[in-house]
């Protein structure tokens, strides 16, 4: 779900095409039948943003059949533990859980908290985790806002307030019944396919659940692979071989870009950025908000001390709090849509695009243009001239009039960078796993790499620096900026990059072997911990290894951390260590050697017994019990619910996206997620709420095979352009019958922020479906598209809205409105005028 996986993840498909020969069963639901629904076993279409739903009813078909692996729901996950009694459903409430603030359009987590655990407020009086400046890509944060190792529970799980009674409750009403009505899938199909998945259980079966940005490009996408993350603990298939759910990244390095990241709101290693507060101002008081008592974040401490020093060298010390007064502070909404939205208002100077190109691959692309036009001066590195570094003189705004190039004061600074065989470096993907990439050809003229530009860069502003030592220079002035170059043009050396990523001590600068050296006294210095073990010798980066042995594949490239290929794997094992069953036996307890061992390195201390139980008093990893597997949680369980750290709810619920064509089937008084911010204003307008007259039609955006993001790097390849020469848009026939619309001609599409025209693709590939009793057509586009290249068209993203899903900010861009009539768009100001006449059509 939620990706079409043999189009935009071909060399990941291979294997699931191999698992389909040895008896495994593919279930694709889409919206569109793709080569990845022509290749499964079964294909169920369904209306874009009501993927909850769909998972909810999974849930609910498990536990009312008794399909839920108990042994494993009882050890590993929190289902038995009990929780509060203030707490209330959105069942109780009509669609919010208890602790909302109707004033602050916000929760407080409190209620959600175990039966038994304490709060922990944090000296602000902020509710940790939940503040409303961060985007929640930080690490797991549930354990901030109480002791959740104190706790009552009922292994019977018949407790009415114990987290199984509580998922039962809440998931009742997602039935059969309601997929059909709600999602357009027939309830016959639905339980063929819920008695497939759900077989995949058991000491001898397992099922994985792949996903991609059909999942998370939705106003509640965190919640969605939620909904995953419970049916799949319910199932018993987190931890072992041929379980999980593989978050499937459409660019090479997505992964890498989080974990050492481009983020706003964490450091290296998903450590929280610190926000301006009482609670930052003191690096004791941070660790002490963001570390954890019991569980390895109890390791906190070594990890932020070992990143501050890895940056700040010699001037951090335990005197100075190692620098961390030199890290800036989250003061706002500083993800792409904030600063966006303060650029378009006026409120920015300059900004750097490196590896993006805004002016076409962002939602609501024409805000995103002409809010270049309010910068002072932009910086734009890419090996083609992208739309973002040309919006003064050929944008559509330009052409409508909307923008007058003699009156845009934005200095543009285009750089020449190289592309990916013209540099070193390394790329993480899907699996976690570091892979080293070697410079094929060098690059041409004055085209450089980004760890070029970035070195000199800095290497200019530390020199700089030097010559003005003032208070707000300190920072820079301490930064260790020291890595050796060499050819000729002084490329930096990354293998000395990656052994400080790796970690050394510093008194002699000896690589350490993994996270387990690193320390919290200044001793040992560290780029990003779940990196530590990379590198472990100057001359053995095992990103680099490229001889595969065994079952998972250890010798090929390096999986964070400890090259462990199936995370949290103690759950492959029974309580007592044993292995599930001979055929899907992974690591297991060696009674004889009294150490975990296995087909995988262990995500467990190696010498910790199965019965090991912790004395009252214990702390960090020693205060989890032997048959915990998961290690990073304070309570060492499998979390069906999360007691804190979701700003939107301990469990999923269905919320319409925020634009809809129908009001929401559970709970009408609440449509949309009451967390997500629309960022409605003048320039990014949205339908309204329930339907509206002007845009009776679904809109869903995708990805091609042939085109990559926002264009740059393929739209100027001919081999390329000739295989997708032209915008199109997918309609059914039903759909095309209806517009009078003929295949290959010409069609306008227009939402409340924008028009573009494209080439109608009749395809029965796209089907209309039945909901709430009505035909409901649904119209994708491919976003690749813009007006620079050997293949132009239309801006598909000028149709999307700008909106914030609450916990990691991420917009909606799979489910939307729009309106579809034929002909082409006027060029022009008239073009412009036809929106406008759209616009005003009653609504």
């Amino acid at each position: 779900m939620g990706s079409s996986m043999a189009e935009n993840h071909p060399v990941g498909f291979q294997w699931v095409m191999e698992a389909r020969h040895k008896g495994a069963k593919v279930i694709h639901v889409d919206p569109r039948y793709t080569r990845t629904s022509a290749m499964a076993d079964y294909w169920l279409p369904l209306r874009a943003g009501t993927d909850i739903i769909f998972l909810g009813a999974l849930i609910n078909y498990t536990l009312t059949h008794d399909r839920y692996f108990r042994e494993y729901v009882v050890h590993y996950t929190n289902a038995p533990i009990i929780l509060r009694e203030d707490f209330r459903d959105t069942e109780d409430l009509g669609g919010i859980f208890s602790g909302w603030d109707k004033e602050k359009q916000a929760y407080s987590p409190e209620t959600w908290l175990y039966e038994g655990a304490p709060s922990a407020d944090s000296p602000s009086g902020e509710k940790a985790g939940h503040s409303q400046a961060g985007g929640g890509h930080g690490k797991d944060r549930g354990g901030e806002a109480g002791r959740l190792y104190k706790y009552n529970d009922d292994p019977t799980l018949q407790n009415p307030r114990c987290v199984f009674q509580v998922l039962k409750s809440h998931f009742a009403r997602y039935t059969p019944e309601l997929v059909e009505r709600a999602c357009g899938i027939p309830k016959e199909k639905f339980l063929q396919v819920a008695d497939v998945f759900i077989s995949a259980s058991g000491p001898e079966k397992t099922g994985a659940i792949c996903y991609a940005v059909g999942w998370t490009q939705h106003s509640k996408g965190p919640q969605i692979i939620r909904a995953a993350a419970i049916l799949q603990l319910l199932l018993g298939n987190i931890g072992r071989p041929g379980g999980g759910i593989l978050a499937l990244r459409g660019h090479a390095t997505i992964q890498g870009s989080t974990d050492i990241p481009t983020l706003y709101d964490i450091l290296p290693g998903y450590l929280p950025m610190p926000f301006f507060g009482s609670d930052s101002q003191k690096l004791e008081s941070y660790i002490k908000k963001h570390g954890s008592e019991t569980g390895w974040w109890a390791n906190f401490d070594r990890y932020i001390i070992s990143l501050l020093k890895a940056w700040y060298g010699d001037a951090a010390t335990q005197s100075n709090d190692f620098c961390f007064n030199y890290l800036p502070r989250v003061t706002g909404d500083h993800s792409h849509f904030g600063y966006w939205l303060d650029m378009a208002d006026g409120k920015m100077e300059g900004l750097f695009v490196m590896g993006q190109n805004p002016g076409v691959g962002a939602p609501n692309a024409k805000l995103q243009r002409t809010a270049l036009s309010k910068l002072k001066w932009l910086v734009v590195r890419d090996f083609v001239e992208t739309e973002t570094a040309s919006f003064w003189k050929d944008s559509p705004e330009v052409q409508r009039g909307e923008l007058n190039p003699k009156n845009i004061a934005t200095e543009i600074f285009f750089l020449p960078a190289s592309g990916h065989a013209e540099k070193d470096g390394s790329y993480t993907n899907t699996q976690r796993l570091v892979q080293f990439h070697e410079k094929a050809v060098d690059a041409l003229g004055d085209n450089r790499s980004e760890t070029w530009f970035v070195y000199h860069l800095g290497r200019r502003l530390k020199a700089k620096a030097a010559k003005e030592p003032t208070p707000r220079n300190a920072a820079l002035n301490a930064l260790t900026w020291d890595y050796n170059t060499h050819g000729k043009h002084g490329e930096p050396v990354v293998d000395e990059i990656d052994g400080e990523i790796n970690g050394y001590r510093v008194e002699n600068r000896t690589l350490v072997s993994g996270y387990r050296d690193l320390k919290n006294n200044g001793s040992t210095a560290c780029g990003c911990w779940i990196y530590s073990g990379m590198m472990p010798a100057p001359d053995e980066n095992k990103a680099r290894k490229r001889e595969p042995h065994g079952l998972y594949g250890h010798g090929w490239g390096y999986a964070w951390p400890s090259d462990r290929r199936i995370l949290y794997n103690r759950a492959s094992a029974r309580p007592d260590g044993k292995p599930w069953s001979e055929r899907k036996k992974l690591v297991w307890w060696d009674e004889e050697k009294k150490e975990w061992t296995g087909h995988d390195i262990p995500d467990f201390t190696k010498k910790k017994p199965p019965d090991h139980k912790p004395d009252k008093d214990a702390r960090g990893d020693d205060a989890l019990a032997g048959d915990k597997p998961f290690i990073m949680h304070p309570d060492g369980t499998g979390w069906i619910w999360v007691p804190s750290g979701l700003k939107d709810g301990p469990l999923p619920t269905h919320y319409e996206p925020l634009e809809s064509i129908s009001s929401n089937p559970l709970y009408p008084e609440v449509p949309v997620n009451p967390v997500a911010k629309k960022m409605e204003r003048p320039d990014n307008p949205y339908a309204f709420e329930g339907g509206d007259a002007r845009f009776p039609y679904i809109l869903s955006t995708y990805r091609l095979t042939e085109h990559h993001t926002g264009g740059g790097m393929t739209r100027y390849l001919s081999h390329l352009a000739e295989l997708q020469p032209e915008l199109f848009a997918e309609i059914s026939p039903e759909l095309a019958a209806e517009l009078d619309i003929q295949h290959g001609e010409y069609i306008t599409i227009s939402s409340a922020r924008s028009a573009i025209e494209a080439r109608a693709l009749i395809t029965a590939r796209i089907k209309p479906l039945l909901v709430e009793g009505r035909n409901v057509h649904q119209v994708c586009v491919p976003y690749q598209f813009g007006y620079k290249g050997l293949v132009t068209g239309s801006v598909p993203n000028d149709l999307l809205a700008i909106s914030e899903e609450p916990n990691v900010r991420i917009m909606e861009t799979k489910a939307l409105v729009c309106n579809v009539k034929r002909g082409r768009l006027p060029q022009g100001k008239a073009g412009l005028e036809v929106w406008k006449e759209e616009m005003r059509r009653p609504a």
